[in-house]
């Protein structure tokens, strides 16, 4: 005896409905790619990888900062439409940022 048959044995009365799930948000769509970059100016000669160029909502570019900063375990920050992600993982960062389906661009080195 499934659960069904549990179910319908409790409450013989009830009525079986078809509901249709809500579909997954679809990730925002970037009209210019985003510009990936390697930086140590200013930050006490410590290398960062910065994300540049993210046009949605604010909320959503913390989403998109936490994807990457959980999947390469380092720490960072995402504010201005920028996210900074800690150490040289531009190679890394447009990996997963192309997986998620946004286009991306590398500028230097």
């Amino acid at each position: 005896m499934d659960l069904r048959d549990q179910l319908k044995n409790l409450f013989p009365d009830h009525e079986e409905q078809d509901f249709e799930m809500p579909d997954e948000k679809e990730p925002f769509k970037q009209k210019e790619p985003l510009v990936c970059k390697f930086e140590k100016k200013g930050r006490n000669g410590k290398p960062v990888t910065l994300v540049e160029g993210y046009e949605g909502s604010d909320e959503d570019l913390k989403d998109l900062a936490k994807k990457i900063k959980t999947t390469l375990g380092t720490g960072g920050s995402a504010k201005d439409g920028t996210i900074v992600i800690q150490g040289d993982s531009r190679d890394k960062v447009m990996q997963i940022l192309k997986d998620l389906g946004y286009k991306t661009k590398r500028v230097g080195g």
